[in-house]
């Protein structure tokens, strides 16, 4: 019973990441380029004092590093342009959708061989993004914050194929939240020296990207990482389809977001999708 605990406790954290976005956007308070940057660096000071305090020391170099540190970029700064004018729960959706995607596609180019069932789940899952982004009836995203979002999940989605070359993932975890933090202050500095960002930031804005940079994300993934070898793939898989339904939730509870019929059609191919992909057919019994 802990285990299942810890484990829902870990996917509410993912989920609040775009609550916690999205609220502090919304409020004007703070423009999506700052929240990406305080998130990246409470996030790397949470994660880098976590290995510091375990092992001595933090290793920044290491297999796939680079990779791992791209995909993290791209995901945290397109996460918040995203919500700049996306709803949490759709958010999430597009997020975990073009993940999958992305995941499924570098295991096939990387040789992997894919079952039927793999081949059928993508092909929901992508169906499902593809109805969610189709123009018309006036639920649609806006393509501009759809695309940021949609570039997040692929960040991310490499991030993850990074993190399978890791031999100490939580180790690992944290070079790359430091060397994506020290990158994106660059970002942010050259951005407020030629007046693309400004300051003003509210304290509540402020908060939440600390929160959503130290405990969502920091705490969120490191322990994540230590509940994995103790969870089948296929369970911790399962375990992160109900991310979007989480953070449906949560917009429509605390951020006032509507449900549409469109959402909830989508979000049942692409989590059906996912499923299909990862949960495990019993096998044949022979006659």
């Amino acid at each position: 019973m802990r285990l299942v605990l810890l484990v829902a406790l870990t996917m509410t954290a993912f989920a609040a990441n775009s609550l916690l976005n999205r609220a502090a956007l919304a409020s004007g308070g703070i423009d999506a380029v700052s929240f990406g940057t305080l998130r990246l660096l409470s996030g790397a000071v949470m994660l880098g004092a976590l290995v510091l305090i375990r092992q001595g020391a933090l290793r920044l170099g290491g297999r796939g590093r680079l990779a791992g540190v791209a995909g993290l970029f791209l995901y945290i700064y397109g996460f918040s342009a995203a919500y700049a004018g996306m709803p949490a729960g759709l958010g999430a959706l597009l997020l975990f959708g073009m993940v999958q995607v992305t995941m499924f596609g570098g295991s096939v180019l990387g040789g992997e061989r894919v079952p039927a069932r793999r081949w059928l789940g993508a092909a929901l899952a992508f169906g499902g993004l593809v109805w969610l982004l189709w123009p018309g009836g006036g639920a649609a995203p806006s393509l501009p914050h759809a695309a940021a979002m949609l570039l997040a999940g692929f960040g991310w989605g490499i991030y993850s194929l990074a993190g399978r070359l890791a031999a100490a993932p939580q180790a690992s975890a944290a070079a790359n939240m430091v060397l994506a933090a020290a990158l994106g202050l660059l970002v942010q500095l050259g951005m407020v020296t030629g007046g693309v960002v400004a300051g003003g930031w509210s304290a509540s804005a402020v908060a939440l990207a600390v929160l959503s940079g130290a405990v969502t994300s920091g705490l969120g993934y490191a322990l994540w990482y230590a509940l994995l070898p103790r969870i089948p793939g296929s369970v911790a898989a399962v375990a992160q389809l109900t991310v979007p339904v989480i953070a449906m939730a949560g917009g429509m509870v605390f951020l006032g977001e509507a449900l549409t019929a469109r959402f909830t059609l989508a979000a049942l191919l692409v989590l059906g999708g996912v499923a299909v992909s990862v949960i495990p057919w019993p096998p044949r019994r022979a006659a």
